[in-house]
């Protein structure tokens, strides 16, 4: 949420005076930190859920295009029950 936020360089923050956040989950300061107006894109989320849906089916070849294994994984399912 930070306007020197980016996945792409080490630290993920293009600000070199920042200190590295490891505990991303937990609070943190910075001093660095400037509000970003575009924090949340609803474009990147779908493509994000694009990949993941993409990435599911390479791991399971019955998946339809939502992810949902098709008939098939339920009939070998139930072999093995």
């Amino acid at each position: 949420m930070c306007t020197h936020f980016d996945a792409t360089v080490p630290r993920q923050c293009r600000e070199d005076g920042a200190e590295e956040v490891i505990e991303k989950d937990r609070l943190n300061f910075c001093d660095w930190f400037v509000p970003s107006e575009s924090a949340f894109d609803p474009e990147r989320k779908v493509e994000a859920e694009q990949a993941q849906v993409a990435l599911a089916g390479l791991f399971d070849a019955t998946a339809d295009s939502t992810g949902v294994p098709g008939d098939s994984q339920s009939e070998a399912d139930k072999l093995f029950k």
